[in-house]
């Protein structure tokens, strides 16, 4: 099982580093900038490609508004879509009362959320948030208040005839 959760781990790591640093035609991957703004009114701030979207939803308290990044990629062979939301400064210091990534078009088949202590990432624990089919929500009184990065990888179901 600790090897299947490790591969899994590294395949994400993969696709993840593959979505950032190949040099894609600019239709299968994106990076746009939104401001994450305190003040406890829920937002909600959209990217896709094609008919493949990622929202992120949230509430947040304290602090200022804060630059935050998306980046959504589409794999070359259409069957992966992922979803990127951090911090390029790193830690935030507001306080997420609540977040939401959802993905239309896909079935999630990893996530992950995000701290930062310096400036490293820190997984939040795995009961802080839940991963349903296609969507990662924050979990009721166990979320710590502290997101700086969340990444979503989805199939797309696309086959090849």
């Amino acid at each position: 099982m600790l090897c299947a959760i490790n591969f899994s781990v590294f395949l994400t790591h993969i696709l993840v580093l593959t979505f950032a640093t190949t040099e894609a035609a600019s239709d299968q991957t994106k990076t746009v900038e939104f401001n994450v703004k305190p003040g406890g009114v829920v937002h909600t701030f959209t990217e896709g490609i094609g008919k493949y979207v990622c929202s992120f939803t949230y509430a947040a308290q304290g602090g200022t508004n804060e630059d935050w990044l998306m980046s959504v990629g589409l794999s070359d062979d259409d069957r992966m879509f992922s979803c990127s939301i951090w911090r390029p400064q790193g830690k935030s210091y507001l306080f997420f009362t609540q977040f939401k990534a959802e993905m239309k078009g896909t079935k999630i088949e990893y996530a992950n959320a995000y701290s930062q202590t310096g400036h490293s990432d820190v997984p939040l624990k795995s009961e802080e948030f839940t991963i349903g089919d296609s969507a990662v929500t924050q979990t009721d009184g166990k979320f710590s208040a502290q997101l700086s990065k969340l990444t979503v990888i989805g199939r797309t179901g696309h086959d090849e005839l």
